[in-house]
């Protein structure tokens, strides 16, 4: 009698076998379904501080010798002369070919970012003035936030704001002398 239960046992243990192989087939449906479905907003960035070096007319100069030693490409370089007009004026013809914006990242942590000084610039170049901190923040709530909290006692040189490069940017001097940028980089969908 005990045989038969053997027998019986052996007969089942296909049928487990069965169900095992099925269930890959339902993980890859699944993950098929999954992928079908809307994206999930992606969690909000960490707040990080990168260096903010401005020149005096020889940004692309000094760059491109810095990605010869760090390596890497630019994230993003772009000149003055390619900046929407704000206000109606045309860029100046002196600051058209300066550098309005550039950034190389050097790590996954850290980019180095940087630009010319213009006419337009609340303050003349000098050696000492010429390099600031950068914030990228993960809401809009902690720009402004971090902007109202850093800036206080100082002197805002652009309120927050959103930009024609997509994000919500600000400047100031805080109450110490130093030079400060918030960048909220919107979600783009």
């Amino acid at each position: 009698k005990a045989a038969p239960k053997k027998a019986a046992a052996k007969k089942a243990a296909p049928k487990k076998v069965a169900a095992k192989k099925a269930a890959p087939k339902k993980a890859v449906a699944t993950k098929k379904s999954a992928t079908a479905k809307p994206a999930v907003a992606p969690a909000a960035q960490p707040t990080t501080v990168n260096a903010y070096v401005n020149f005096n007319g020889n940004c692309e100069e000094a760059f491109n010798f810095y990605r010869s030693v760090f390596g890497g490409n630019f994230a993003y370089f772009g000149r003055f002369k390619d900046v929407p007009s704000m206000d109606g004026n045309p860029v100046p013809a002196a600051d058209a070919d300066k550098i309005m914006h550039v950034s190389l990242p050097i790590s996954k942590e850290t980019i180095l970012m940087g630009s010319d000084f213009s006419s337009s610039m609340p303050y003349p170049y000098a050696a000492g003035n010429n390099f600031g901190l950068s914030i990228a923040v993960g809401s809009r709530k902690d720009a402004d936030r971090i902007f109202g909290g850093l800036s206080a006692g100082g002197k805002v040189t652009m309120p927050m704001a959103d930009t024609f490069w997509g994000a919500y940017f600000g400047m100031f001097t805080d109450k110490y002398g130093v030079n400060w940028m918030v960048n909220y980089d919107k979600p783009h969908n």
